[in-house]
Parts: C-alpha cells; structure tokens; sequence
C-alpha cells in the first residue's frame, strides 16, 4: 500500500506497548478524578462543581495533548464515565452517593457534555504524522 491512500484504507494495527499503558493509565485517573468530583461537587456547591468539572476537563484534554491524538481523551473521559456511573447506582442497605438534587444531574450531565466537548475538540494526528492545518 501506497503513503497516499487513505486512512480507512490501511490495515489497523494495534497500540504499542506505551501507548496502551498510557490508554490504561488515564483510564484509571479519569476514575480517580470522578470520584473525587462526585464528593467534591456536594461539599462546596457551585464552586466544587466547577472545580469538579474543570478538573475533568483539564484531564481529558491532557490526555488527549500527551498521546497526540483523541484516543487518549477518550480513555480518560471513559474512565471518568464508568466510575461516575458505577456511583450513582444504589446499594442493597439503601446508601447512596448521589442525592436527587440539581447539582448531582448537572455533575452527570456537565460531565458528559464537557468530556464529549473536550474530546471533541483535543488534536488529531495525521497519518504521516504531522499536526493538522486547515490552510497554508
């Protein structure tokens, strides 16, 4: 196969062995960081759901910036997702992390809509490498 045909053309191959530790490493930190956002957000409301949500943010776009390429944002925003979800799902004694307030849906909802944006908009990678341009 030729450099010039396109992307969808060319055979997949799997993730080095660093780039998939890195996909696995901010998995992790994106539920680290929902965790942490699901108990800050209740204590300082709106200021800990700001904090929360930049927090998400800031990593989603790192990750994204450090792999050079979206795959990165999606692991962190992915990570953050499961946990978030995994937390607001009740337990048999009745306990529960997220109460049926304002906060708590505009924490979910936020967070999805940031990590979609974030992820969104984090760089691309070429095939031959180079960082994408529009114009000359």
């Amino acid at each position: 196969m030729s450099d010039r045909s396109p992307m969808l053309a060319q055979p997949m191959r799997p993730p080095s062995a660093g780039r998939a530790a890195a996909y696995a490493g901010f998995f992790l930190l994106g539920a680290v960081i929902g965790a942490a956002g699901a108990l800050v957000q209740p204590a300082w409301f709106p200021g800990g759901l700001l904090l929360a949500l930049a927090g998400e943010a800031g990593l989603v776009l790192g990750a994204a910036r450090v792999t050079r390429g979206r795959a990165g944002g999606v692991a962190a925003a992915a990570g953050w997702m499961l946990s978030v979800v995994l937390l607001t799902a009740s337990r048999p004694e009745g306990d529960f992390l997220f109460a049926a307030g304002t906060g708590s849906y505009l924490f979910l909802l936020g967070g999805i809509a940031v990590a979609v944006i974030c992820a969104t908009l984090a760089p691309r990678r070429q095939p031959d490498g180079e960082p994408v341009r529009l114009g000359k």
